[in-house]
């Protein structure tokens, strides 16, 4: 689909500033959409005035739609639509028209101007399905009449508003709770979900009449309201704000558009929403997220522990077979520990795999028979990866790694082993170059007795879903090192 900004860079002659504009219109519109019970489509005029293309479309929460399928990204001639033409010409909302028919649909179209900075930039269609239209009740009056309110300031360049605003992710729509306040606060209309959010707060009684900061007030607590300044703009419809509040056992988001059509302030539009559960399930994940946190953490110590009892265990062996073995055990369950260890840090179930692969090829460096004389560098990223493939991986890069510092590099040998990694397609592909002695002349992995190359490939193959080759890291020169190759699914 075709963005905004793709379409004003190429169809039209509006600077940024004109695009911020028409952005905040746009953040705002489905309140319009649902108020008006109709379908809203941005028109930007083309720079060449041929015509105008559609460039944001929005379809109501209360009605029927007037469109069916989308038309974002269309050109409509001049002359084609008389009525954005006019909209343009005009500058001013044009209501005049028989209404047009849309598959057996009648549809009554109005086109508002969008006025920024003295001059109109673009023009809103309103789409309204004929067929959902019926006696208006008076809910559906008050919306209808706040939207003619809102359309006015819009054609005035004085909606939508550039203060400041909290942005919350919850923020309320018009079927949430819709109260009307004049211009001194007191309230003129509350819908019944208005009503019920109020109720849970303590009200008896009705709200109208009532001036709503007052009353907001009365039911909440000063210890649980946010600084006064904030509670009276809101509340009191004078700022285009929201805010949140709570008593002890509800919490309630409020957020006010101020009306003014004609440039004096006649009143607002204050929409309500009971957010009580969705702040119980916050409260809920975070204590979730702190005990999977405490969870890793003490996973780590557990593992920690059994590695320092087997390093005990081996300083106790006199086989070096058996004390290898050990210290190779001892890696391993490092190696899961740095993972937990992470995850024990981070808010979500995913962790940055480059720190635990960077720790993970110092403890491998700093550990082996050849400590400091084999320098292994990482290049590219891993990226954020989830526990499940986080767990099993790094054990296979410390297998991985192990097997190349020990094999590769006999004796005191000094050398340079590169970790690569590249994410595409949805798959990661990691690659481990060793300049050492290279695989010999028989290798096969299918005939391979290693334990760490049979606990990679198990890895490898069944935990993660992946597949693993080694090889010479130079084709047909096996004395010039071994390249191990792990490809994995991200998905």
């Amino acid at each position: 689909m075709t963005s905004l900004t793709e379409l004003v860079r190429s169809h039209t002659d509006l600077d940024a500033d004109d695009v911020a504009w028409l952005q905040l219109l746009m953040a705002d519109w489905q309140i319009i959409a649902d108020l008006s019970f109709a379908d809203l489509v941005l028109w930007l005029p083309d720079k060449g005035g041929s015509g105008f293309w559609a460039a944001g479309q929005m379809r109501p929460t209360t009605a029927p739609t007037a469109y069916v399928d989308d038309v974002i990204g269309t050109f409509v001639p001049v002359g084609r639509r008389p009525l954005l033409d006019q909209a343009l010409a005009e500058g001013r909302l044009v209501r005049e028209g028989d209404p047009e028919w849309r598959d057996e649909v009648p549809v009554r179209v109005e086109t508002i101007p969008v006025r920024h900075r003295d001059r109109v930039v673009a023009v809103v269609a309103r789409n309204t399905n004929l067929l959902g239209v019926r006696t208006p009740s008076r809910l559906e009056l008050s919306y209808l009449q706040t939207a003619a309110d809102l359309t006015r300031m819009i054609a005035a360049g004085r909606f939508p508003a550039t203060g400041q605003r909290s942005d919350h992710a919850d923020s309320p729509r018009v079927g949430d709770g819709f109260v009307r306040v004049d211009a001194e606060g007191r309230v003129v209309y509350a819908s019944p979900n208005a009503q019920s959010v109020f109720r849970r707060l303590g009200l008896n009684g009705d709200l109208a009449g009532h001036r709503l900061t007052d009353l907001t007030r009365s039911l909440v607590p000063s210890r649980r309201r946010p600084d006064e300044e904030t509670l009276s703009a809101v509340m009191g419809g004078r700022a285009h704000r929201d805010t949140e509040f709570s008593t002890d056992g509800v919490a309630l988001i409020a957020r006010s558009i101020p009306l003014r059509p004609e440039g004096e302030h006649i009143g607002a539009l204050v929409l309500v929403r009971d957010v009580t559960d969705l702040r119980r399930r916050d409260r809920e994940l975070i204590t979730k997220d702190a005990t999977i946190r405490e969870i890793h953490h003490r996973v780590k110590n557990n593992l920690q522990t059994v590695a320092a009892l087997l390093r005990l265990q081996a300083r106790r062996i006199d086989a070096p077979e058996a004390k290898a073995a050990l210290e190779e055990a001892v890696r391993r369950v490092g190696s899961i520990a740095i993972v937990h260890e992470t995850l024990s840090q981070a808010v979500e179930e995913d962790v940055d795999f480059d720190e635990i692969a960077d720790r993970l090829c110092g403890m491998v460096s700093e550990v082996s028979a050849t400590a400091g004389q084999v320098r292994i560098e990482r290049r590219g990223s891993f990226g954020r990866l989830p526990s499940e493939t986080a767990t099993p991986l790094a054990m296979v890069l410390t297998e991985v790694l192990q097997n190349a510092v020990e094999h590769g590099y006999p004796g005191e040998r000094a050398g340079s082993i590169e970790v690569s990694v590249r994410r595409t397609g949805g798959r990661l592909e990691v690659a481990v170059v060793d300049d050492g002695r290279g695989l010999p002349d028989d290798f096969t992995l299918d005939g391979s007795t290693n334990l760490g190359l049979s606990i990679v490939r198990t890895l490898v193959e069944s935990e993660l879903g992946g597949r693993l080759a080694l090889g010479p890291a130079r084709a047909g020169r096996p004395e010039a090192g071994t390249r191990a190759a792990i490809d994995v699914p991200l998905e």
